[in-house]
């Protein structure tokens, strides 16, 4: 291999990888500014938490740091209603039904749990959350890995968000996540600049402002 063979090489290999990162760029560029913790997050209507996986029906550990966040928002005022928003394609698999549950035994009201059962993933949470739901401005709860792509994406949607990344172990799962953002990001930016509509769309539904609207003066 000559020499300038080599070159153009090394120059094609940088080439791509400065392209690959480009969309983690741009979510991190986007979330900017827009990242809290559960004490200094802004006041709002909404908090979206993401489905993070079931084991044996109870939410997983991920899952339920997410979930305690939320519940500690809604105690503390920050948040009036809680949309949870996962996957429920099979009848046996429910992410929502069990993300209200864990709730509702950590103090949040069974009425001000608001349930999307086809979050199938972040683009169709935040694009469901604003269309079906009706919501205009959100705190976003996940694991820190992946709450700047849920922002970049909630924007993207129209919703004015800002995220609360939750602290979590940094074990396997955490590495495998923070390694799955560089690849979820390309899909990411694919999905802010096309707009595709979510896998099921539907009907609007008054969940969350019904929610909103039964609170007391």
């Amino acid at each position: 291999m000559s020499r300038a063979w080599r070159r153009r090489t090394v120059q094609a290999v940088m080439a791509l990888c400065v392209l690959a990162l480009l969309p983690s760029t741009w979510t991190h560029v986007t979330a900017g500014g827009r990242l809290r913790d559960t004490a200094d997050a802004p006041a709002s209507d909404v908090a979206v938490v993401f489905g993070a996986g079931l084991w044996r029906g109870r939410p997983t550990p991920y899952l339920a740091h997410r979930l305690d966040a939320a519940a500690e928002l809604y105690r503390a005022g920050r948040v009036k209603v809680v949309l949870v928003t996962g996957d429920n394609s099979r009848v046996e698999y429910d992410e929502p039904d069990a993300m209200r549950a864990y709730l509702t035994g950590h103090g949040v009201p069974d009425d001000r749990i608001v349930s999307d059962y086809a979050g199938f993933d972040t683009w169709d949470s935040c694009v469901r959350a604003k269309k079906i739901f009706g919501v205009e401005r959100a705190v976003l709860v996940s694991q820190g890995f992946h709450i700047r792509r849920a922002v970049a994406l909630c924007q993207a949607a129209g919703i004015d968000s800002y995220g609360v990344g939750v602290a979590a172990v940094h074990d396997a799962t955490w590495y495998y996540g923070g390694v799955r953002e560089v690849f979820a990001s390309g899909k990411a930016a694919l999905d802010a600049v096309f707009e595709p509509d979510p896998h099921f769309l539907g009907p609007k539904e008054k969940g969350v402002s019904q929610a909103l609207a039964a609170l007391p003066d």
